[in-house]
């Protein structure tokens, strides 16, 4: 093989490795594998705002690279749903919270666009390996919901102002559903989340938490029994 062979190599690998997308994609691995011992945050893992950086889940991962012509890309690649857009009076836990959609980047009300109908929320996180696998469960769940159900993933506060990145693991995990993200905190302090990922919260048509249930849902049909079960809906046990 020739050094000009080589260097024409070199030089795609470097265009390659330059992309926002690709680098992302490095980061999430670095990221999954320093965080193989700490896929289960809790109670006290919580970063404090003095914390350094090097202590985050997502300080590998960074949105420096993308422009705002590239996170418009990938909001458009990822395809999702477009969040709740109801505007009945906001009641309950939800009341006064508000968080940015990542469909179309739009601050929404949650209070108010959800209410008078039961909501289903998933609390998760990219560097969250269970999250990975439960995810498309709700995808399904929201797919199948219709009028009858809310469905809202809501991304932990570590890692939810990295949009980019949020945005291509969605799009590389194909899921569609509605997604918003908790950069403060707020919706999970709002609904009593535990520092638990994946965590399930299920919210009555008026508002009120029915149920919080930090675990992972195997299957379809378990998760669509717990909703029976909670908020009385039935979405149907088949996948």
């Amino acid at each position: 093989m020739s050094h000009s062979d080589d260097a024409k190599k070199l030089g795609v690998a470097k265009k390659v490795l330059a992309q926002p997308g690709m680098r992302a994609m490095i980061a999430f691995v670095v990221v999954v594998v320093a965080l193989v011992v700490a896929l289960w945050p809790r109670g006290g893992d919580e970063p404090s705002a003095s914390s350094p950086a090097s202590q985050t889940p997502t300080s590998g991962v960074t949105d420096a690279g993308a422009s705002a012509d590239e996170i418009a890309q990938a909001r458009t690649a990822a395809a999702l749903a477009a969040c709740p857009s109801g505007t009945g009076p906001a009641a309950g836990a939800l009341a006064g919270v508000s968080a940015p959609c990542m469909a179309d980047g739009q601050v929404i009300d949650l209070g108010a666009v959800t209410a008078g109908k039961p909501l289903v929320i998933n609390m998760w996180a990219v560097w969250c390996l269970p999250c990975r696998r439960e995810l498309p469960l709700f995808d399904e769940l929201a797919a199948a919901s219709g009028d009858r159900l809310n469905v809202l993933a809501v991304h932990a506060k570590e890692g939810a102002e990295k949009e980019f990145f949020v945005l291509k693991f969605l799009q590389e995990l194909n899921a569609h559903l509605p997604v918003v993200t908790d950069p403060r905190g707020d919706i999970a302090q709002a609904v009593a989340a535990p520092r638990v990922f994946p965590s399930t919260v299920m919210i009555r048509a008026d508002g009120t938490v029915a149920a919080v249930l930090p675990r992972v849902f195997d299957t379809y049909q378990d998760l669509t029994a717990s909703v029976r079960d909670h908020l009385g809906v039935d979405v149907g046990a088949t996948s």
